[in-house]
């Protein structure tokens, strides 16, 4: 199994960084999972994720990541500076994911759409 992320389906601004992340993968290392899926749920509990964890999460060599690490790993894979980002890992995880946290919570608050994005048919096998 490859590259997996499990992002919130009903999150706008979820939905809006797996469209972001698909045009900078140009290889299509990354495959997504809305975490309520059936699927998504399956993977939670093959990789052993705490049940309270419901932020982003990577899940690569039959480990998972979550919050600020997994953004950062994920960027690490990205085209052009995007990559770059991955600096970032060198500050303290507790921090990182301070940052992350206010992000998440406010994300409803802060993103609102009424429509998630529909996968076009060159996107859609990448879906799991």
């Amino acid at each position: 199994m490859g590259k997996i992320i499990l992002f919130d389906g009903e999150c706008i601004f979820c939905n809006r960084n797996v469209h972001f992340i698909i045009k900078r993968d140009p290889q299509a290392l990354f495959q997504f999972a809305p975490l309520q899926s059936e699927i998504g749920k399956r993977l939670l509990s093959r990789y052993e994720v705490p049940t309270n964890e419901n932020s982003l999460i990577l899940l690569e060599n039959k480990t998972y990541y979550s919050k600020s690490t997994a953004a950062l790993k994920i960027s690490k894979h990205l085209s052009h500076v995007w990559k770059l980002f991955y600096i970032f890992i060198l500050i303290p995880k507790p921090f990182r994911d301070n940052v992350y946290e206010i992000i998440a919570n406010n994300r409803y608050k802060w993103f609102k759409k009424d429509t998630c994005m529909i996968p076009s048919s060159e996107i859609k096998n990448r879906f799991l």
